[in-house]
């Protein structure tokens, strides 16, 4: 959420940001908008003062013996006293348009973000050779199918298209990718592991900027069937898009001590995406998909030290990538290609062989103080008076579903079998080849 003090202080840095992601100058609607809250509140103030006013006057008009004043002031007291409801609800109108125009507003862009369009504007920061750029092969759902292990035509009647069955030796791979991640950040990392709930309020998704303006991206989930929650008044909850949600949440509506900065929370959870946006995109495979795991990196951190935290969040990530040897390049999204919330943003995109090209497998963002406005979410600093806002940032530790595809596609064999990472060795129960065959192969010589 935008400070509407800040926009008032310097409009023309204000527009220039959201013209930088391609947007329209709304400084001037905005500060219009301030102004029609300012005014409706000062006239309920107003009302308010002088109904106060007035009751003194009406007991001086009393005491003088003054009746005919008396009643005067009586009657314009009972008619500021019926014209308050409508003076008030005006001055809440008013405040409530400010904020709800405030909240579809993206955050601005930082200083050091590279202007552009879209993707294609997007700035290489480093790569990872890791085992090579693989040339050709099979894309994963080729792969998986051919061995047995990855249903899409089950899961398309249990569930519709875009959901996924895998079975025997990929589920473990999937579950084992998760459980190296978690042991990686908690262990090596210093993040604290949350097993957080997979059911949120509007709130937490206002919170991180899920909602108004990605509603339709959202899965909502109802409490019985929609006739008894209308009449219930039960609260509608949302499937969690990413861990993000709940763990960002967690300082909401809190005052922290410098000294327990910065915060680091990592979980590993199902996501949920309606991928209302993506029509005709992905539609074979598993790369977007309305359920798959990822494991999330949320920090909560100072403002002074934000930057240098999201340079840590971008490594910690990389480091999954590195220790099971997938090639993968960095790139600094350009201001049009960031997210909602984002003041910046890197991309982590692993080699898919398959596909032949790049393709996104985390992203870590510096969110700065947007969601904690939205939250509430501030720090007592060490030094001075008062309190201010943290920082906030998350990331992908990574994407559960697309390090599997990685994987696959990079470490499959001429026949159709895929090796093991030796990274992921202690959570295979000795498996280092998936083939299919459903047994464990023990091959210690297979060549990968």
């Amino acid at each position: 959420m935008h400070d509407i003090r800040a926009i008032r202080d310097n409009p023309a840095a204000f527009d220039k940001g959201l013209t930088s992601r391609g947007l329209e100058p709304l400084s001037a609607e905005l500060i219009g908008l301030d102004d029609a809250r300012k005014s409706a509140i000062s006239a309920a103030q107003g009302a308010q003062e002088r109904r106060n006013a007035l009751s003194k006057e009406i007991g001086a008009a009393k005491k003088a013996r003054d009746e005919a004043r008396a009643q005067a002031l009586m009657a314009e007291v009972a008619r500021l006293k019926e014209e308050a409801p409508a003076l008030d609800a005006a001055a809440d109108a008013a405040a409530k348009a400010l904020t709800e125009r405030l909240a579809g507003i993206p955050n601005i862009p930082g200083p050091d973000v590279p202007e552009g369009r879209d993707e294609h504007d997007n700035v290489e920061k480093s790569r990872f050779e890791g085992r090579g750029l693989a040339q050709g092969g099979r894309q994963h759902f080729e792969l998986g199918e051919a061995m047995g292990l990855m249903d899409f035509e089950t899961a398309a009647k249990l569930s519709g298209s875009r959901f996924v069955v895998l079975k025997g030796q990929l589920a473990r791979l999937e579950r084992a990718l998760g459980q190296f991640m978690l042991d990686l950040h908690t262990g090596e990392h210093g993040y604290t592991e949350v097993v957080p709930p997979l059911l949120v309020r509007d709130e937490a998704m206002f919170g991180t900027a899920q909602l108004p303006k990605f509603r339709d991206d959202q899965f909502a989930a109802i409490q019985g069937s929609p006739e008894i929650a209308q009449e219930s008044g039960a609260p509608n909850r949302w499937l969690i898009p990413t861990a993000e949600v709940p763990l960002t949440n967690l300082v909401r509506e809190s005052i922290l001590a410098e000294d327990e900065l910065p915060l680091r929370f990592t979980a590993l959870t199902p996501c949920f995406r309606a991928e209302a946006g993506a029509a005709g995109r992905d539609t074979r495979g598993m790369l977007r998909q309305h359920q798959f795991s990822k494991v999330e990196l949320v920090s909560v951190t100072a403002p002074e030290r934000s930057a240098e935290e999201h340079e840590r969040m971008l490594s910690c990530a990389e480091a999954v990538l590195k220790r099971l040897e997938i090639p993968f390049r960095v790139v600094t999204l350009c201001t049009g290609d960031m997210g909602f919330s984002s003041t910046k943003t890197y991309d982590i995109e692993a080699w898919l062989p398959g596909q032949r090209t790049y393709r996104e497998i985390s992203s870590c963002s510096v969110c700065g103080e947007f969601q904690a406005r939205r939250m509430e979410a501030r720090y007592r600093p060490k030094e001075g008076k008062g309190v201010a806002y943290v920082h906030t940032l998350n990331g992908s530790g990574v994407a559960v579903g697309r390090a599997l595809i990685a994987v696959m596609e990079n470490y499959q064999n001429p026949d159709g079998s895929v090796t093991v990472p030796s990274a992921l060795a202690p959570y295979m129960g000795g498996l280092t080849r998936i083939d299919g065959m459903g047994g464990l192969t023990r091959n210690e010589g297979q060549r990968s």
